[in-house]
């Protein structure tokens, strides 16, 4: 069966964020996922974990400045020493919330005169950042994110991910698989999935179109999609991603054959 973690930056909305670990144990989620942590008190964060029995496991990296627009400073060549100094504090959250995986986030690149120029920057900071990464071993991981939702982003497609994780050969990073995105970007999820499965190290799901809950109203068949996840063997955390079209613990229906289901509302 698959462990699902919920992504409580984008559901449990209900709740103030130091109170969605404890919304997501009591639907059974054992497992959690953050975008951006680094606004919170770290202790505070620890606690909570421990408290309701939750393991943290994934959050980004430093993402810049997210209002003026960036998503990520590894491949910007003018960003390198901020990069540097966020991704240091990634992996201090990291060690502090025993997370053993982030997504390692590229940025977004404008026009494309300099783009061998941005792909060689984050080359560069991968290899940094892997090396301070492995001595913790933490795996970094590269998420495409769709240029319908994220123009301009340097990892727009899985052929993209896959071409820097053949150039960089290191055995610290692997890729991300988020449904959601690569419907967007190519479909074909079940033969990307099996092609791409020995490099995937943590999946992603939510719904097409709206990238609301993962249900029999949009164009993915999840009940499909998981069961293939698990004939695959995977063993990994597959995170719940999605924005609730009307408050999480009412959608939760969808999830009840694996293990979670509404029960704040009883």
């Amino acid at each position: 069966m698959p462990k699902l973690a919920a992504n409580i930056s984008m559901l449990f909305g209900e709740f103030e964020f130091l109170d969605r670990f404890a919304a997501a144990r009591r639907c059974g989620f054992r497992g959690v996922e953050i975008l951006f942590p680094y606004d919170f008190d770290v202790s505070e964060m620890v606690t909570r974990l421990i408290s309701e029995g939750l393991q943290l496991v994934l959050f980004n990296t430093v993402p810049g400045d997210l209002k003026a627009g960036e998503l990520g400073l590894a491949a910007l060549p003018q960003r390198k020493k901020d990069f540097r100094r966020g991704f240091e504090k990634s992996l201090s959250l990291a060690q502090a919330m025993s997370c053993s995986k982030l997504h390692f986030m590229a940025g977004i690149v404008q026009g494309t005169d300099d783009a061998e120029r941005y792909r060689q920057c984050f080359i560069d900071n991968l290899h940094w950042a892997a090396g301070l990464a492995k001595s913790d071993n933490i795996t970094l991981l590269l998420e495409p994110l769709n240029s319908r939702d994220f123009p301009g982003y340097l990892i727009p497609n899985i052929p993209t991910a896959v071409s820097i994780l053949d150039d960089v050969h290191l055995d610290n990073v692997f890729l991300q698989f988020d449904a959601y995105h690569t419907q967007m970007s190519q479909g074909r999820l079940a033969e990307t999935l099996k092609s791409h499965f020995p490099i995937i190290r943590h999946i992603q799901i939510s719904g097409v179109p709206g990238r609301h809950e993962p249900n029999e109203t949009q164009e993915i068949n999840y009940p499909y999609l998981l069961r293939l996840i698990d004939e695959l063997g995977y063993d990994g955390w597959v995170g719940c991603e999605y924005r609730p079209l009307a408050g999480t613990t009412h959608g939760l229906a969808w999830a009840k054959s694996w293990g979670i289901e509404d029960q704040l509302a009883k």
